[in-house]
């Protein structure tokens, strides 16, 4: 699993001209998932990213939480984010979960996600064609992986 984390003065997610997500302060977190990928992984991931400390605090130090800033967090499935470009000049996506294997597994993220926030996680539509629009704060961006 391989996330990219975004730290957002908003954000939105647009498919068909049909806003599937949108936030305000907060985490734009773009997600790409293995075929090794476990319900554990989910877990270690999901509490590392609502822990991530990387909001101000009052002295201007990364300090907080998005849980402490009361932040939102809109999550996007990304499958490119495992691509591997290190052969030739086509990325192969071999290392991505196929769909089936995918879905199930993103939906468990936003799941764990909502209820560690306690607040509804607004997300883009897995496979669709999306247009993400952000102001990224700092800006800050993060990439984890586990």
């Amino acid at each position: 699993m391989r996330i990219v984390v975004q730290r957002v003065r908003h954000a939105k997610v647009t498919v068909e001209h049909r806003v599937t997500g949108q936030i305000g302060p907060g985490l734009l977190v773009l997600v790409g998932f293995t075929p090794t990928d476990t319900p554990a992984t989910l877990d270690w991931m999901a509490r590392k990213l609502v822990q991530l400390r990387i909001f101000s605090d009052d002295e201007g130090k990364m300090n907080r939480s998005v849980q402490d800033v009361d932040g939102q967090v809109l999550v996007v499935s990304q499958f490119t984010l495992l691509a591997d470009a290190s052969k030739g000049t086509r990325p192969s996506y071999i290392g991505a979960a196929p769909p089936a294997v995918a879905v199930p597994l993103y939906e468990q993220f936003v799941e764990q996600l909502t209820q560690l926030l306690n607040q509804p996680v607004p997300t883009g539509e897995f496979g669709a064609d999306m247009q993400v629009e952000l102001v990224n704060d700092g800006p800050v961006t993060i990439v984890l992986e586990r």
